[in-house]
């Protein structure tokens, strides 16, 4: 006759064997274990990450029409350079349009005029950030606005 089992062995042998495949599925599963000098990378990579800004942005120079093109006049100019401030009014800059922002500048002289432009004045750089562009031309733009303003 055959051989019965107890209850008590058939449930040591379930567990034996539940056990060592526990351990064969935990061993394929387990990924490699990263070294220290890893995970001190990977670390500092997701810092990066989570404090880079939403919008990055960066403020240039006004681009100002290519030099070896010959002299230009002041409309352009104004056009190409100065009218992204004057337009709007940024950074305090007198507006085009507005006849009594420029009456104490009037006032000064048109000599000043041309040394503020030429020299820079508060958030204006000098000739407008297009210092590629000749005095004669910058006083052009000066005399284009005045033009407009008086």
């Amino acid at each position: 006759m055959a051989k019965q089992l107890s209850s008590k062995g058939i449930m040591w042998a379930t567990i034996i064997i539940a056990i060592v495949l526990s351990a064969i599925i935990f061993s394929l599963t387990m990924k490699q274990p990263m070294s220290a000098a890893d995970a001190a990378a990977a670390d500092e990579d997701q810092a990066d990450i989570r404090i880079q800004p939403v919008a990055r942005f960066e403020l240039t120079m006004a681009a100002a029409p290519a030099a070896d093109e010959g002299p230009k006049d002041g409309q352009t100019i104004y056009n190409s350079v100065c009218g992204a401030c004057h337009n709007t009014g940024v950074a305090g800059a007198p507006k085009m349009d507005a006849k009594s922002d420029w009456a104490p500048r009037i006032a000064t002289g048109t000599e000043a005029l041309y040394a503020s432009v030429l020299h820079g004045k508060n958030a204006m750089p000098p000739k407008g950030g297009a210092t590629n562009l000749s005095d004669d031309e910058i006083k052009g733009a000066v005399d284009y606005i005045l033009s407009h303003v008086k």
